[in-house]
């Protein structure tokens, strides 16, 4: 699968909840951006990073990561949201698969996501394997076929702009959490996303003392 996988980071979000810009925020002594980038090197040999800061990013990547500058839609003047930022990374890809990353993972593991990627079934058409929880399916965290696209960029031409939304018209699969409870526990966990100071402040109450 890893010769078949490529992997795209999305860090073009504003930030506006966090008061600071997310992709700075030092997790374990790391940037966060930057421990994204290398949990998906892991997992795959390359990893595209979409962002509308560009310059301001470039020192917190590894060197095997490339950056895509990300483009307002045409007509366009205000955030467009992650679909669109998928969308532009998706283009470059030429790989069967992409592993999708938020860049705001502070728990992501490569151990969890190389399980996950053993469950993947080449042989289906689909559109997605994705992590599913009670607030539906995870976008952010998963793995899509690149022949999505086109389906993809038809849905945005449209003008849609939700993840939900889209998914809701596409063959995903759900990918299945451990039986194991301490590794469910683990895997639910890497789904959070730290979006607020409130969530920031939370990091090292799991134990981990990530902050």
């Amino acid at each position: 699968m890893n010769g078949s996988l490529s992997a795209i980071v999305l860090a073009g979000g504003q930030s506006s909840r966090m008061g600071q810009d997310k992709a700075h925020i030092l997790i374990q002594g790391i940037p966060l951006l930057r421990r994204t980038c290398e949990v998906a090197l892991q997992c795959s040999s390359q990893v595209f990073v979409v962002t509308s800061r560009v310059e301001g990013y470039r020192s917190l990547l590894p060197d095997r990561c490339q950056l895509i500058q990300e483009r307002f839609v045409s007509n366009e003047s205000s955030p467009h949201g992650p679909l669109v930022g998928f969308s532009q990374g998706l283009l470059l890809v030429q790989t069967v698969w992409v592993l999708l990353l938020a860049c705001d993972l502070p728990y992501l593991q490569a151990d969890i996501l190389q399980r996950w990627m053993a469950q993947i079934d080449d042989k289906e058409e689909v559109s997605a394997w994705l992590p599913q929880t009670e607030h539906g399916w995870e976008p952010l965290c998963g793995f899509y076929q690149t022949a999505c696209l086109q389906s993809l960029l038809l849905f945005i031409q449209q003008g849609g702009r939700s993840f939900q939304s889209w998914l809701a018209g596409e063959v995903v699969r759900a990918i299945a959490f451990s039986s194991d409870p301490v590794q469910q526990q683990q895997e639910r966990r890497m789904l959070f996303n730290c979006n607020t100071p409130e969530d920031l402040a939370t990091l090292g109450q799991f134990g981990r003392g990530l902050i």
